[in-house]
Parts: C-alpha cells; sequence; structure tokens
C-alpha cells in the first residue's frame, strides 16, 4: 500500500495543486499545541476531491473515458469529477439531491458537468445514477467508497507529512469516509508515531458508532451546518477507517461554529462548516492533544456566503 500511495500521488501531481500549510501562534495558544493547517481549501475546486477524482478517472481505460463517468454528490465530489473530468475531455454526468446549494450546483455547471436532480435520498440518487448509467454507459464513481478515491484523498496528507515528519497526529472531518481512510493509510505508511483522528458533528454520529460496533450504522436525520459530512460509510473505506483510525470525536454544532469563526477570523481564509470539523475536535480534546504537533486537513471552501452563521 506504501508503494501504491506513491504512485498515486506521482499520478495526480501534475493535476492538483500542492496546497499550503498553514501556521498561527495564535491558534496554537488557543489549542495548546501545535497546529499545521493543510489547506485544501486552496485546490482545484476548493475540496480536496478533486484528487481522487483526478486519479479514479486516470485509472479508467481507454474504452470507459470516452463514454464518460457518473457519481451522486451533493456538491464537493460532483465539482471535483466535473472538473477532473474536463481536464481529462471526457463527459461527466452528475446526479445532484435538489436540496443541493446552489453555488455548488452553478459551480458543476461551469466544470461542464451534466445534471440529473432527484429527490434528496440516497435511495432516489442511487437510482437516478443507475439509470445514466444503462443509458450512456458511463462508469460509476463512487464520492468516498472507492479505493482509487481513497488512496487519491490520502495524498493530501501524503504531501503534508512530507514537509511534517514529525506530526504526532493528522485530524480530519469524516463523512463518507474518503478523506479520512485516505489519511489514515498515508500516516500508517509515511508517518512517525504518527495516530490518525477524526472529528464528527453530534448530529451525524454514524461513523463514531460505526467505530463502536463495528459494523457500518447509518444516520435517520442529518441536522447539522456540516453539509459535506452527511453521507455515511461503506464496505471499502470502513475496514481501513476500523483499522487505522485511532479515534473519533464528537463536537456539537456550537462547536462546530466556534471553530469556524475562528479560523475565518484569525487565519482570514475561506473555509467550510464540514472543514471546522477537525479544529473543533482538537479543542474539544485539549489533554489530548497539549503540546502535540497536530496537522489538521482543512477539507474544502466550498461555501455559501449567504448562509453563514455568524
Amino acid at each position: 500500500m506504501k508503494e501504491d500511495l506513491e504512485k498515486v500521488y506521482q499520478k495526480v501531481k501534475p493535476f492538483v495543486h500542492r496546497t499550503p500549510v498553514l501556521t498561527s501562534h495564535l491558534m496554537d495558544e488557543i489549542a495548546g499545541c501545535h497546529l499545521f493547517f493543510k489547506c485544501e481549501n486552496f485546490q482545484k475546486m476548493g475540496a480536496f476531491k478533486m484528487r481522487g477524482a483526478i486519479n479514479a478517472i486516470l485509472n479508467l481505460s481507454e474504452e470507459q473515458k470516452k463514454k464518460g463517468v457518473v457519481t451522486h454528490s451533493s456538491g464537493n465530489f460532483a465539482q471535483a469529477l466535473s472538473l477532473a473530468a474536463k481536464n481529462l475531455g471526457i463527459p461527466a454526468y452528475i446526479v445532484m439531491p435538489n436540496s443541493a446549494p446552489q453555488v455548488k450546483k452553478a459551480a458543476v455547471k461551469t466544470y461542464g458537468g451534466k445534471i440529473t436532480e432527484c429527490e434528496p435520498t440516497l435511495e432516489a440518487r442511487e437510482k437516478a445514477a443507475t439509470k445514466i448509467q444503462q443509458e450512456t454507459g458511463a462508469t460509476f464513481l463512487h464520492p468516498s467508497n472507492n479505493l482509487d478515491v481513497i488512496l487519491g484523498q490520502g495524498t493530501s496528507a501524503y504531501e503534508l507529512l512530507q514537509e511534517q515528519p514529525d506530526l504526532d497526529f493528522v485530524v480530519t472531518p469524516v463523512g463518507g469516509g474518503g478523506l479520512i481512510a485516505g489519511t489514515a493509510l498515508a500516516v500508517k505508511h509515511f508517518g512517525k508515531n504518527c495516530k490518525c483522528v477524526a472529528g464528527e458533528p453530534k448530529a451525524t454520529d454514524d461513523a463514531f458508532r460505526s467505530m463502536q460496533s463495528g459494523k457500518i450504522e447509518t444516520n435517520v436525520s442529518a441536522n447539522t451546518i456540516a453539509d459535506g459530512l452527511k453521507t455515511h460509510l461503506g464496505d471499502i473505506n470502513f475496514p481501513i477507517i476500523l483499522k487505522y483510525v485511532d479515534q473519533i470525536i464528537l463536537v456539537s454544532e456550537t462547536e462546530i461554529i466556534e471553530a469556524l469563526r475562528l479560523i475565518w477570523e484569525r487565519m482570514k481564509i475561506v473555509v467550510e462548516p464540514s472543514s471546522a470539523v477537525a479544529l473543533a475536535a482538537v479543542l474539544n480534546q485539549k489533554e489530548k492533544f497539549k503540546n502535540k504537533k497536530v496537522g489538521i486537513i482543512i477539507s474544502g471552501g466550498n461555501v455559501d456566503l449567504s448562509k453563514l452563521p455568524f
């Protein structure tokens, strides 16, 4: 797997930005540890998902590329797959729930993705994606439960550990599980006694419960400001998470908003609420991280400015 990650990194490198790692003395004081923010909000299309999307497409056969790709996503993977497909000159069919933020739909269209809207249920999303597959012959790429996608997402932590090889922890948010699984693999193979931790909203605590029960749990409702984290784990990423993730820390909506505000005010960068969940987790467990070197993956910056909580 170590060699796989290195190969994937070399493959995606020409198509993605090597995003900056930011630090802040003030944030270190607030958190009581040394923070290193890996800023995927500066990635192409504004989120880490560009990495997984481009890797998954690059691994398709020429025949598959001609027929294009299809996915279902409420936002960031929809944008990532659309842009990655555009860059490689292949069609991208995107199923989006009709409740997806307008700003994300507009971005998908800008990147050339062909949108099909559906009811905001997983069943409706999967049904619409299957129909497109049958009609076009496009290859379905899951936003998070696909090994090529997972390894692509892991290149963010790989870059971070190249720059800061002696981190004690790398913390990410967890939603569908692609980022945390890829990060956990990078931490396992390229960290030195480094642990992988995730933050998750209490309102969507399925990953936390899955870690406890040892099987994939789901949520009945998902009332959280972290709209990118409303998806469930999959059968490909969950075994990786179970094996290599040290802990999932639950945070409240208030804690997420406070962390979001801190990043906007103190670091002067635009991040989306899902990104703030990782910092919220560190602030929630200050004793665990005290005086440690902590990498935080800022997952994205695609935010609807008309819906900020402050």
